[in-house]
């Protein structure tokens, strides 16, 4: 077997408050401020990205699905593509993805994407993008750790968040009735914040918008997700939205919402 490299980076804050890499025990260090190329092996590389601030150390068993299995500590799993599994951590739960392709390309490729630099790895982009709409008190899930494995040009990916307490996906509340007109119009407002903050939500679906308890709405799977100026991608972010709920309409035998989706858009347009 090859021998396996892995790499684990930290990150925490200077004391003139710049986020730096921090080395754990014979680790090496990695700005992740700009697009780096560490010297990896050419198989089994392992990268690691977390933020010190919540962790003391990450494990790679972390990112295996069959650890939590083995330990008893999944409690849910999500629809979707991808894998997705809820887990236990002491009196944390965090939710583990493994990145998957979609689309035609997927039949062929499950989950291998191009190695073009560690920066510029799904999961660490995505990672950066979730700690940066946390820092702006957005409403997204905080990002706990993400990891890459390199295999030769390619690599797969995995992602933990926390998990949101108490929340339900926008799909499994579209029965509700007439009580939920008032979501509507705040998921669209939030919609409208996220807008407003030029994040641009790739894959905006209804499985992608949870709802908890106090009726907050939460945006999750920032995969390709962006921050930009305004533009178009506003009104394709609404459009890619409406096409999933008209699918999950047809799965589910029941009529297009038209009443909630102008609720929806009057939210949003009220929204500053």
């Amino acid at each position: 077997m090859a021998h396996t490299k892995t790499l684990v980076a930290a990150l925490s804050k200077r004391s003139d408050g710049a986020t730096s890499a921090s080395p754990l025990h014979n680790s090496i260090v990695i700005n992740f401020a700009a697009v780096v190329e560490p010297t990896l092996n050419w198989q089994e590389n392992s990268v690691v990205l977390y933020d010190a601030r919540r962790l003391e150390q990450v494990s790679e068993n972390w990112f295996q699905e069959s650890y939590w299995r083995a330990a008893g500590k999944v409690f849910g799993e999500a629809s979707g593509r991808g894998s997705v599994v809820f887990v236990r951590h002491g009196d944390d739960a965090w939710v583990l993805r493994h990145y998957q392709r979609g689309g035609f390309v997927g039949r062929f490729i499950r989950d291998r994407y191009i190695w073009r630099g560690v920066e510029r790895t799904r999961a660490f982009q995505e990672w950066h993008l979730l700690s940066e709409l946390s820092e702006r008190n957005l409403p997204v899930p905080r990002p706990i750790a993400a990891r890459v494995y390199r295999y030769g040009f390619g690599y797969t990916a995995d992602i933990i968040t926390e998990y949101l307490d108490n929340t339900r996906p926008l799909e499994s509340i579209l029965n509700d009735g007439n009580d939920i007109l008032e979501q509507w119009e705040l998921i669209g407002r939030t919609l409208r914040r996220f807008h407003n903050h030029g994040v641009d939500h790739t894959d905006l679906n209804a499985r992608n918008i949870l709802i908890d308890d106090n009726r907050q709405v939460f945006l999750v799977d920032f995969d390709k997700g962006k921050v930009r100026d305004s533009g178009s991608w506003r009104e394709g972010n609404l459009k890619r939205l409406k096409r999933s709920l008209r699918k999950v309409a047809l799965e589910t035998g029941n009529a297009f919402d038209s009443r909630g989706w102008q609720a929806l858009v009057q939210g949003y347009q009220s929204a500053q």
